[in-house]
């Protein structure tokens, strides 16, 4: 997979702009806040409908303009797709997958897939469970689109018990939400599971191949006890301890059992990574993590784009080379530096250059 054209209008600090790119590795370096960050920022939109930097849509938006509009050809398996996405500042945002309208946005999920570094990325270690929930639920959506509706729904159902728990309503009114929450809490934890179990090898490969002393090891975490890759089995136990506690959750006016709760544990040796890795520990770590779910998606027979956004200059030599190593098994890369020195030598790449509002195909003089 990759793209062959990307338009942009009114998206961030562009009116307009159009790029061509080409297979293998194209790298944008300009200053920080000359714009480079904001083209990649919309691919990854494309591939989860949601930035990697802000929760919502209106920083998206050119300041006095009311829509976004981002456009991409998209080479995928020797098909070409056309998405047309608009975000929408007081309207809900509408897609078109080759010219033609989709009821929801979400039809066009899968048409783009890309795998992303970020300097945030050391959250992954050391933030909080909220940004490791993300990691695997983007991981989720690439993997099987359809998983968005899922999570979707099941944040509704946690964020409609809760009112009404708040409230004190009935324990009539809660039975259909009770429902959904088993339901879909349940598909979405077994498929967390199922994929905490297909990722670990490949992560612990990764951090292997960074020379680290201690071995890594990642499984899901859960607030309910004995929960596995079995989805009727989940499904029971859910139920039971939803019972158990629903006297506490009207008490406490929040819903107390459900994915919503868990976390991806991290273990590094004996100990916790989180709070017991150090700095270096902690990018091979989230290094790995993300080198993981690209092998994972390329041996499942798909070829995410690989993203490095501002990336090389928060790491040393050797784990420059070891993303560097990613991008030659990748059929599209698309970096961005602020300065050509943060690049590794040897890397192989088609160089443009960011200066506010354009890209330029050589380094501008002065």
């Amino acid at each position: 997979m990759r793209i062959n054209r990307l338009s942009l209008t009114n998206f961030r600090s562009y009116p307009q702009l159009d790029l061509d790119f080409q297979p293998g590795a194209t790298t944008f370096i300009g200053d920080n806040g000359s714009g480079k960050t904001n083209i990649v920022e919309a691919i990854i939109y494309l591939s989860f409908l949601a930035s990697h930097r802000v929760s919502q849509t209106q920083p998206l938006i050119a300041l006095g303009a009311e829509q976004a509009v981002i456009r991409a050809e998209i080479i995928k398996e020797d098909r070409t797709l056309q998405v047309d996405l608009e975000i929408n500042n007081k309207k809900a945002n509408r897609a078109r997958l080759n010219q033609n309208p989709v009821r929801s946005q979400r039809e066009i999920l899968g048409a783009c897939q890309s795998i992303y570094f970020s300097p945030e990325d050391l959250d992954l270690v050391r933030g909080e469970p909220t940004t490791r929930r993300d990691f695997l639920d983007k991981l989720l959506v690439t993997k099987a689109p359809r998983l968005a509706g899922v999570i979707s729904d099941y944040e509704r159902v946690v964020k409609q018990r809760n009112t009404l728990l708040k409230t004190r309503s009935p324990q009539s009114s809660l039975v259909p939400w009770n429902e959904q929450l088993i339901s879909l809490g349940s598909v979405l934890t077994t498929e967390r599971i199922r994929l905490c179990e297909s990722l670990n090898p490949w992560s612990a490969q990764n951090y292997l191949n960074l020379d680290e002393v201690r071995q890594l090891e990642i499984s899901y975490k859960s607030s309910t006890k004995k929960l596995s890759s079995d989805l009727e089995v989940n499904k029971s136990i859910l139920q039971n301890r939803l019972e158990e506690l629903q006297y506490e959750e009207v008490e406490r006016g929040v819903t107390l059992v459900g994915p919503h709760r868990d976390d991806l544990h991290l273990q590094l040796g004996d100990f916790p990574a989180k709070g017991y890795a150090s700095h270096g520990e902690s990018w091979s770590v989230a290094i790995s993590l993300r080198l993981g779910a690209f092998n994972l998606l390329k041996s499942e027979g798909a070829e995410p784009i690989l993203i490095l956004d501002d990336i090389f200059s928060e790491l040393d030599t050797y784990r420059r080379n070891q993303l560097m190593n990613a991008t030659s098994i990748a059929e599209q890369t698309i970096i961005t530096a602020a300065v050509e020195s943060d690049l590794p030598s040897g890397l192989e790449t088609q160089r443009r250059y960011v200066v506010p509002g354009r890209v330029l195909m050589e380094k501008p003089h002065g």
